[in-house]
């Protein structure tokens, strides 16, 4: 079997997805994109074409490696989002080849679904415990949402009332109901985070998500040391030598690295079972499309560790296309109270409305991340 084409498509909301063909008919779905920057990892997507066209698609540990290794630089977000989605489409090809899903080939599943949550809130956190409420309704126990806007590395303590205020109001609101994932997404800085962590520890959240910026990772470790809250960290780490001083300093309980963005699902396992040997809970971050969500299952699937899925259906983003618009009828996801069940089909267990793709990449998108600025006109963490 050799590989024969990569084909990209830029569809809405933000997503771009990536088959890949062989000279035997069988093709496999990757989702190699960086949010924002879609045209790009569709540019580094035709570069790789010239390394892996040819190639027997079954090697994928060495595929993986060739691509990495090659040159002298070395990880980051494009690089490493655009092996991430080659990696998956190779894995899809395999298990499709064989005529089992990818966890199949990885060991075996250790379950057979896994508890989800949604974000509710947006960009910035409004309606809170509307739309906690609402998830609960529809057999949801956790969700997770921004915590805060923009906020100064030292800002006033109104503004951290404020912050301390509403989540206290929701805890209220929904009581033990619901598991709550306080995402602070960097834009809370070090003398900021250690107040917060403090004043919202009775309100037991189950992590609080990215308490400082991905790269302080000793000040994280710091914030570890003082709060019993879980610290989470690893959408914004790249590879597993990212996550080497998030574990040999104990930055963090909780991990979330996303296949689509830390080497695919080779790379998300390796790092998944590493975690274990720390205690370190595991929880795939996935904000983004149909592919994206499929690969985090295969890797729910097979790491031990692996305790709750993002999932991003219906999330604020999704405007002008769903999850669900890019799979065939009855072959997408099973959701049932907020658990999703692991795919049994071949490969990622999916199965792309290949048509839909390509109606939609003929529309595209622009989606680029909002410019934030402070009130003094200082740009802002998003």
């Amino acid at each position: 079997m050799k590989i024969t084409a990569l084909k990209t498509y830029i569809v809405a909301p933000r997503w771009l997805f990536l088959k890949v063909e062989t000279d035997e008919g069988i093709s496999g779905w990757g989702e190699p994109v960086l949010e924002g920057h879609a045209e790009t990892l569709a540019a580094k997507i035709t570069e790789l074409s010239d390394f892996v066209i040819g190639l027997d698609p079954r090697r994928i540990e060495d595929i993986w490696q060739m691509l990495y290794r090659n040159g002298c630089y070395r990880g980051g977000p494009v690089l490493m989002s655009a092996i991430s989605g080659l990696d998956t489409a190779l894995w899809d090809i395999k298990g499709r080849a064989l005529g089992v899903p990818i966890y199949e080939l990885l060991g075996g599943p250790v379950r057979d679904t896994v508890r989800s949550y949604c974000w509710i809130g947006g960009d910035r956190p409004r309606g809170l415990i509307e739309g906690a409420k609402a998830l609960r309704d529809k057999g949801f126990d956790a969700v997770k949402f921004n915590i805060c806007e923009e906020l100064q590395m030292v800002d006033t303590y109104a503004k951290v009332d404020g912050i301390i205020q509403s989540l206290f109001e929701l805890r209220n609101a929904v009581g033990a109901t619901m598991d709550l994932a306080f995402d602070f997404h960097g834009r809370v800085h070090l003398p900021i985070a250690r107040v917060l962590l403090k004043e919202l520890e009775s309100l037991r959240p189950i992590f609080v998500e990215d308490a400082v910026v991905s790269a302080m990772v000793e000040s994280m470790a710091d914030l570890a040391r003082s709060t019993s809250i879980p610290l989470c960290i690893g959408e914004r780490l790249h590879s597993r030598y990212d996550f080497k001083k998030v574990f040999e300093l104990r930055a963090a309980q909780v991990i979330n690295p996303d296949p689509a963005h830390v080497g695919g699902i080779s790379e998300t396992i390796r790092i998944g079972h590493w975690a274990e040997a720390y205690d370190v809970a595991l929880a795939p971050h996935c904000p983004l499309g149909p592919i994206a969500l499929a690969s985090c299952l295969q890797v729910n699937a097979v790491c031990h560790n692996a305790f709750i899925q993002e999932q991003s259906l219906g999330i604020h983003y999704n405007q002008g296309g769903d999850l669900l618009d890019y799979t065939l009828p009855g072959r997408g996801f099973t959701l049932t109270n907020g658990r999703l069940t692991i795919p049994t089909g071949p490969g990622l267990g999916i199965e792309v409305d290949e048509e839909k793709v390509i109606e939609a990449s003929k529309i595209g998108h622009k989606w680029r991340a909002p410019i934030w600025r402070h009130q003094d006109g200082s740009i802002a963490e998003w």
